[in-house]
């Protein structure tokens, strides 16, 4: 071994460098606009604020204070080195009050008799002991510029790198840090993401030996990204990888970067970034990233800055020169359910190395949530977890926690001692139908037509091949709208549907309609919601999953804009000849199924009677009625058809 060897001299990081310029550069531009300000300041107190307290008197030349001194209106005076101030008679003979100060400027020994013509008009006067220049020095200009001076070693040492951003705590990251131990959140909490779980499984071991990935030379991910809708568990997702690691977490949303000065938003990225530095390991979760993730992509911008772009670019440049080092790992972890609206900048691998999608729980998802939702919950001792998850198909984890908590409301307003079935169904039932209305009055002519309304849903749900079963068929009003509605539950999840069990959807909506139509001859403003509905569904059929002889196998659908809810379309490419090719296959679509629920009906018309009494008289049946008045025996269940 030579012992002479020099060490290596330590890696140049050029990010560092450039860095450090900027910051140099921003601590500049800072102090020379601070002193500008500062020297305008003290000009402003010294203009403003002492003179006018020093000077608060009539100036007078001496020549007028000699004429008004031997006219006898001089009443007191007090000679110093410089002037002459005192009092004299008010000049003004209706002037309040009698006396007003004044002021007069001196040379000193130019006037020897000025003692005696003082003493002569009998006026009080007196000497005033020479003032000391320091003093006069210290209270105009020292003390100001030594405030001034702490004042800005306050805001410099408080600066996070830019104008206002840093002054008063403004800059500072409002971001909550949760410490390791405090975490208390694992995988055990999270019920119906167990795909999700297993990607995050990876992070973890990131996070608790990164050695073990780095010895290989991999590289440890910066960013987690994970995408779905409202309610599906996206924050809990990322408490619990934090506490699974065992690590600090530190939690904050996209809008608290956002404030109407520019700069903030940037000096706050800086703060939480420099603070998990300093726990890591640790977790940053950005909730809500699209908030200041949104795409610069045909942005109009008016002025030299913008905001949200200053702070997505300070984020960008964060993300590229933060270390995740193998003694101190942390990972970037952000939520949204708007990825189509987020810079590609700042999806691009590098930066959120992962991109998880988290969706509603299928079957087994729900209730694994229900489970966990239940352990505070006193529940009846057959209380079936299985048949409770196959009644809400399509719900998030927190429309369950919802619903279950509603549940156990409801059982407590009824003095029970358990929550059972019938309170989670009619928990479901208030969650999404909303309050029963029972002092709604509705006339005898209205409640027949809801009832066959409702009837005509449920008997062409039971006929057609590919109908979920029905559960509960009711006509008491809702207090989101609802005058009625029919409860179908799946008995499994579908993620794939084929034309025929399109169409028979399709028919089910409009049962209600063709029950109108086929007892009263008329039609009513009730089906409005199902005709929407079956359009929309007949329109994506035909512009979307290619299922129209006449159109073929293309898509015409415009370019989906939304990652939730409707798409917003945009149907400029189409020629007017397609777009009537489309409509006239919509409407061959819904007429088609608007016709077989009619002779569906028509063929079950004492079925249809049947039901439609009983409602009439219970205002509310379960799935039996129904089969019974077919003659058929099949399990009832829960899903909101018609509203």
């Amino acid at each position: 071994m030579n012992n002479n060897q020099k060490p290596s001299p330590p890696k140049h990081d050029p990010d560092e460098d450039k860095k450090r310029r900027e910051q140099m550069q921003r601590q500049i531009r800072f102090s020379v606009g601070y002193l500008i300000a500062g020297i305008i300041m003290l000009w402003l107190i010294q203009e403003f604020i002492l003179t006018p307290m020093t000077i608060q008197a009539t100036e007078l030349s001496y020549s007028d204070f000699r004429q008004k001194l031997a006219a006898g209106q001089i009443v007191t005076a007090t000679i110093s080195e410089t002037d002459i101030v005192g009092k004299m008679k008010n000049p003004d003979p209706n002037g309040s009050p009698a006396t007003v100060p004044f002021d007069t400027v001196i040379v000193p020994g130019n006037d020897p008799k000025l003692i005696d013509d003082l003493q002569a008009a009998g006026v009080e006067y007196g000497f005033q002991r020479p003032s000391s220049p320091a003093g006069a020095l210290l209270l105009s200009w020292i003390l100001p510029l030594v405030l001034l001076g702490a004042f800005w070693y306050f805001a410099y040492r408080r600066m996070s790198g830019g104008g206002l951003g840093g002054i008063f705590g403004v800059g500072k990251s409002k971001a909550t840090e949760v410490k390791a131990a405090e975490v208390g959140v694992t995988f055990k909490d999270v019920g119906g993401a167990d795909e999700a779980i297993a990607e995050l499984q990876e992070i973890i071991q990131f996070l608790k030996t990164p050695e073990k990935f780095a010895r290989l030379g991999g590289r440890i991910p910066k960013g987690v990204l994970l995408v779905g809708p409202p309610g599906t568990g996206k924050t809990l997702l990322a408490k619990a990888t934090a506490g699974e690691a065992e690590v600090s977490f530190f939690e904050t949303s996209g809008s608290e970067f956002v404030e109407m000065f520019v700069g903030v938003g940037a000096a706050r990225v800086r703060d939480l970034f420099e603070q998990a530095r300093k726990a890591a390991p640790a977790v940053i979760f950005i909730d809500e990233i699209d908030a200041i993730g949104q795409s610069r992509a045909g942005a109009v911008r008016f002025g030299g800055s913008d905001e949200r772009e200053q702070t997505l670019n300070q984020l960008l440049a964060e993300i590229d020169g933060f270390q995740t080092g193998v003694s101190a790992p942390v990972i970037i972890m952000a939520a949204t359910n708007r990825p189509e609206v987020l810079d590609p900048a700042l999806m691009r691998a590098g930066r959120f190395d992962r991109q998880i999608a988290v969706g509603n729980p299928d079957l087994i998802g729900r209730e694994q949530i229900l489970r966990i939702h239940s352990q505070g919950i006193k529940l009846v001792a057959d209380f079936d977890i299985g048949r409770a998850a196959r009644m809400t198909p399509g719900f998030s984890g927190a429309d369950l926690a919802n619903v279950m908590n509603e549940a156990a409301l409801l059982a407590a307003r009824h003095n029970a001692d358990t929550v059972t079935l019938d309170d989670f169904e009619a928990a479901i039932e208030r969650v999404v139908a909303g309050l029963e209305q029972r002092t709604r009055v509705m006339n005898e002519q209205e409640r027949t037509a809801v009832a066959y309304h409702e009837s005509g849903h449920a008997l062409v749900a039971e006929l057609t091949p590919h109908g979920d079963p029905v559960s509960k068929i009711s006509i008491v009003p809702r207090s989101r709208g609802a005058l009625g509605f029919t409860m179908q539950m799946p008995t499994e999840d579908r993620y794939l549907l084929t034309v025929d069990e399109l169409q028979d959807r399709i028919a089910v909506m409009l049962g209600g309609r063709a029950a109108e139509k086929a007892v009263f001859d008329k039609i009513s403003t009730g089906a409005s919601d199902d005709i929407m509905r079956a359009t929309e569904l007949a329109r994506r059929m035909v512009t979307e999953f290619g299922m129209s002889e006449l159109l073929g196998s293309v898509r015409y659908a415009g370019q989906q804009l939304q990652y939730l809810g409707s798409a917003i379309e945009d149907n400029s490419g189409l020629s007017p000849k397609t777009r009537e090719l489309i409509d006239a296959e919509v409407q061959r679509i819904v007429t088609e199924q608007y016709e077989r629920a009619q002779a569906l009906l028509k063929g079950h018309r004492t079925a249809l009677e049947t039901v439609a009494r009983r409602l009439l008289e219970q205002e509310t049946v379960d799935g039996r009625a129904v089969q019974e008045a077919l003659g058929v025996e099949e399990p009832a269940s829960s899903r909101l058809v018609d509203r």
